[in-house]
């Protein structure tokens, strides 16, 4: 069974930094692409970060130079390192998983984690 479980969210000035984590169970990352999302009240998921099974990674230009997610597979870790953060970086993050790279769709995502809150005020 697959688990997927977020940490790691809170409130903080513009400006500042936060790292997120997502602690997962059942599959092994190197075979899978991972994925964060956000999602702002009233509004749909939006994908703030990629890595593939390779490490490859990308981001929306929204986020770039921000924002870097890592992993590391032997806690079965994926990381978000958020730098400079401003107040439309607030919402819910979600990291999510599959076996093919979806890119920025969120319902190609098989698995979810259930979300840790960021707000930027």
């Amino acid at each position: 069974q697959v688990q997927l479980v977020e940490s790691g969210g809170g409130s903080v000035q513009p400006g500042g930094s936060l790292r997120l984590s997502c602690t997962h169970s059942g599959f092994t990352d190197n075979h899978y692409c991972m994925a964060w999302f956000r999602q702002a009240p009233g509004k749909g998921r939006e994908g703030v970060a990629i890595i593939g099974s390779s490490g490859s990674t990308g981001y929306p230009v929204s986020v770039k130079g921000r924002f870097t997610v890592s992993k590391d597979n032997a806690k079965n870790t994926l990381y978000l390192q958020m730098n400079s953060l401003k107040p439309e970086d607030t919402g819910m993050n979600y990291c999510a998983a599959d076996l093919l790279c979806a890119g920025w769709v969120a319902r190609d995502y098989t698995y979810w984690g259930q979300g840790t809150q960021v707000t930027v005020s």
